[in-house]
């Protein structure tokens, strides 16, 4: 059961996956009041445009209708167009303010997901179990909560916006018709504006709500973690195998290398470093091995096998384990010290040589 508990964060994987399934965050409550205030004030700029191109055709066509004597199909059609020309000037500028703002909206905080997936049929949708938990769920209460709330600020702004303005709409029974209008548009818009501000916090809480619930159904088990790890990353004991393996066959080759080192600095057991060094081919001595403990045991064993000079000298050991790096130069603060060992290498198998042709004469 603990397992199974969802109580880590969606990884970004996860997100990706539930972004394709068209699983996004949004809140429609701050879509609506964002869409309803723009709606209203493009309305309000739009208004005197509206006002005009309507009464225009008025005019013309109560002209129209006490001296026109004969329609037909030209004429009618000509009307037609007319009328369509009117229309589209009237209402088109207004349909495109809403759909792009529509599509900004949704598209922001969506940032403009676009999947098919959606259009396709849920029919886990339509099943009635689910259909009873998700009348029981958090959001439906959440919801439930909101909507009393909006319903009140409603019912009371507007009742207090006719109380205060009673008389003064009884009035407009007896202003011209555009005054009258403009006073009730001026009326309704300043109920929008009320309305969109108290809705506004309204919309905020939801986001917060919204944002809250979709990043507590995107959690994950901790096994689904590991199973997500697994898929991406690979079986961490394969991989710790691999690695393993790895660090075994570069161990083998640095041992194969040891033979061939011109000298082994040690200390005396807990550190082992093999250097290699031809004046032709490189600018300092290399490090062809260099081990710890029991490593570093085994690699002065086959330098010894193999005739390689073992020089102790427990610092400087010490200083190139630490800082030089296998199949690398040694680090230019170690170059007198190695040379000094070199030098004293050199000078030892001279003897030797010596000696052992002396012998053999």
């Amino acid at each position: 059961m603990a397992a199974d508990s969802k109580t880590e964060k969606a990884t970004p994987k996860k997100r990706r996956d539930e972004r394709k399934e068209g699983n996004v965050f949004k809140s429609t409550d701050v879509a609506n009041i964002v869409f309803v205030f723009a709606a209203f004030y493009s309305l309000k700029k739009l208004f005197p445009s509206i006002l005009k191109t309507v009464s225009e055709f008025m005019e013309r066509y109560l002209e129209l209708a006490g001296s026109i004597s004969d329609l037909n199909l030209n004429n009618v059609g000509g009307y037609g167009r007319e009328f369509a020309a009117a229309a589209a000037k009237t209402m088109l500028p207004f349909a495109f303010i809403c759909v792009a703002v529509g599509v900004i909206i949704h598209g922001v905080q969506t940032r403009f997901l676009f999947t098919p997936k959606n259009f396709y049929p849920k029919f886990n949708r339509v099943s009635p179990i689910r259909g009873l938990k998700n009348l029981f769920s958090l959001k439906n209460v959440v919801e439930l909560v909101k909507n009393i709330l909006k319903v009140i600020v409603l019912v009371a702004i507007l009742y207090n916006l006719l109380k205060a303005d009673a008389e003064t709409v009884m009035r407009t029974m007896d202003m011209s018709v555009s005054a009258s209008a403009a006073y009730m548009f001026d009326m309704m818009m300043t109920m929008i504006t009320r309305v969109s501000m108290v809705f506004a916090v309204i919309a905020l809480f939801d986001y917060m709500f919204q944002r809250w619930d979709y990043e507590r159904k995107i959690r994950m088990s901790k096994q689904e973690l590991k199973e997500e790890f697994k898929q991406t990353e690979g079986n961490p004991e394969i991989k710790g195998r691999i690695r393993d393996l790895q660090k075994q066959r570069a161990r083998t080759r640095m041992m194969q290398a040891v033979p061939g080192a011109d000298v082994i600095i040690r200390n005396p057991t807990h550190f082992a470093v093999a250097l290699s060094y031809d004046m032709d081919m490189n600018n300092a001595p290399i490090v062809v091995a260099k081990g710890q403990d029991e490593l570093a045991l085994r690699i002065v064993r086959i330098g010894e096998e193999h005739n390689v000079a073992v020089i102790e000298d427990r610092p400087l050991a010490r200083g190139l384990y630490a800082t030089a790096e296998i199949n690398r130069e040694i680090p230019m603060e170690y170059y007198g010290a190695v040379a000094e060992v070199l030098v004293f290498v050199y000078k030892l198998n001279k003897k030797n040589e010596v000696k052992h042709e002396t012998v053999i004469k």
